[in-house]
């Protein structure tokens, strides 16, 4: 019988890999002594492993090569010299059946990252991957291809995330993911903070520090990623389930919005040092060859089909929005006449135009969009005055409206959000003083840890619901969300964890939700406050 997940994850397999297991086939280990002296003696493999951006006959496999992952140089200890890595792929985690292999090169410019598209594998099917370099060999990591196009998956399990800041707890919300052994894991942004150490502490202080100042720098994003790779529970959701990653505005600085740096705390040449936050972004995430960015620009909107069952299109509302309206800092709070016009767009005309047709001519039975920042309507106190956010879809609302009207074209479209440190399922209305008017549901993770630990909700509601009664739920707690997509219904777990500031919390369902193929509408199935673990 095949060696299951649970297995690989309890066992070690997937987080330790440092040799080879007993049984394994595959390219025999260098022992000569010259292997030695071109191989750096430190683990190479301190960041780990991962994959991506499945699709029927292939993936993403990533590795970065980091002896020394936070020197100042951002390259990891490796030096200058340009390193041979070979890589496996194959249907068993013993690497018994091995199906492709080869050898890669890579060099400082690429920060010592490899980016593999293994093509012409079987639709629909595990996989697991390895890569060394001399002695060194990695951790190996399980992946999986997407089914074909025209197949009909009986279901498909993903967990959504966003909002990681190494200063305000642990990462154990990815380890309780990775337990729960989804087909596929979306990042809806914010995988990492740019701050100056201490910048935003949390409600209660910091638990760990970042190292170095706030990224500017090439050098200084590549660090950062690499601080953030060293992190155990994320290494181990990184080897487990195949990522589809898309960024918020953290990744460069807080609140950027195309050639506007939003409130950022460093002056400088901005686009310089967009270029260096999207470089440092692709070297470290398993991103196909495509995405590799130009400059100041990056192709991070895509989209993918999982059979017949499902379409995801992942959308970039950074790089194309206009400057937010009313002031232009980020962070205004209220509607002025800008926030009306209707040629704004958090998409961008070329965007808007992708999805639209996406929508046109989907045939999937689920149409999930995986963006950023809050879809729906969301008054920001207890009198409704208008009190919105101007750096979510609020702040572009003539968008917002061309992409409800794109969404009648497909059978049941759900948005997938991340972004506001809070937990919500909420119906997004297309007349805010209609219920009847139920145009999609909007399901929002909380944060992995930014915030800190968090408060619950005992019953669910809304602190400001009476102006808000398009919101089912709302919580405080960190964690993350968990879905089953079939054919009759999408399921949603809003996973939640009593604590972050220590490591090693448990995870439990808070909520959950159902919304049935036909309908828009949110129905929930299961609650259980925290006061009642």
């Amino acid at each position: 019988m095949e060696t299951s997940r649970r297995v690989l994850l309890k066992g070690g397999l997937v987080a330790a890999g440092a040799t080879f297991l007993p049984g394994m086939t595959g390219p025999p280990i260098d022992l000569r002594p010259s292997a030695a002296a071109q191989t750096p003696l430190e683990n190479p493999f301190s960041l780990g492993v991962a994959s991506g951006d499945p699709s029927p006959d292939g993936f993403v496999l990533w590795t970065r090569l980091a002896r020394l992952p936070l020197d100042d140089d951002g390259l990891g200890g490796m030096g200058q010299s340009v390193r041979e890595v070979r890589w496996q792929v194959a249907t068993d985690p013993r690497f018994r059946r091995v199906v492709r292999r080869g050898v890669v090169a890579t060099g400082p410019d690429q920060g010592y990252s490899v980016h593999l598209e293994p093509s012409g594998l079987e639709p629909d099917r595990e996989h697991w991957y390895r890569f060394r370099l001399g002695r060194h060999l990695s951790p190996v990591g399980r992946t999986r291809t997407a089914p074909r196009a025209a197949s009909s998956p009986s279901a498909l399990s993903v967990a959504f995330a966003s909002c990681a800041q190494w200063e305000h707890g642990y990462f154990t919300a990815y380890r309780r993911m990775a337990e729960d052994e989804p087909d596929l894991v979306l990042h809806l942004g914010d995988y990492l903070y740019e701050y100056d150490p201490g910048f935003e502490p949390a409600r209660s202080g910091n638990v760990r520090h970042h190292e170095g100042p706030e990224t500017v720098t090439l050098a200084d994003y590549r660090r950062r990623h690499a601080q953030y790779k060293t992190d155990p529970d994320l290494q181990l959701l990184h080897a487990t389930a195949p990522w589809v990653a898309v960024f918020d505005d953290h990744e460069l600085t807080d609140n950027w919005a195309d050639d506007s740096p939003g409130p950022s705390t460093v002056s400088g040449a901005f686009d310089q040092r967009r270029a260096a936050a999207l470089r440092a972004y692709w070297e470290n995430m398993p991103l196909r060859r495509s995405a590799y960015p130009q400059g100041p620009r990056m192709t991070a909107h895509r989209r993918f089909g999982w059979g017949g069952l499902a379409t995801f299109h992942m959308l970039d509302t950074r790089q194309y929005r206009d400057p937010q309206a009313c002031g232009d800092d980020g962070g205004a709070m209220g509607t002025c006449e800008e926030t009306w016009d209707p040629a704004r767009s958090i998409l961008g005309a070329t965007q808007e135009a992708w999805l639209a047709e996406g929508m046109r001519t989907s045939s999937a039975t689920w149409d999930l969009l995986g963006q950023q920042v809050p879809f729906g309507r969301l008054e920001l106190g207890p009198v409704a005055i208008g009190r919105l956010s101007m750096d979510t879809w609020d702040g572009y609302p003539s968008c917002r409206d061309r992409v409800l009207a794109a969404m009648r074209d497909a059978a049941n479209p759900v948005v997938l959000t991340g972004d506001v440190h809070d937990a919500f399922a909420t119906e997004v209305w297309s007349d805010h003083e209609d219920p009847d008017s139920v145009a999609v549901p909007e399901l929002i993770c909380t944060s992995v840890t930014s915030n800190g630990d968090g408060e619950d909700s005992p019953d669910g509601s809304y602190k400001w619901a009476r102006t808000n009664p398009q919101v089912k739920f709302w919580n405080d707690l960190r964690g993350y969300v968990s879905l089953r997509l079939t054919g009759e219904e999408l399921t949603a777990d809003f996973r939640s964890l009593p604590y972050v500031r220590e490591g090693g919390a448990p995870a439990f369902t808070r909520a959950s939700f159902a919304v049935e193929a036909g309908s828009p509408r949110l129905h929930q199935t299961a609650a259980l406050p925290l006061a009642e673990l």
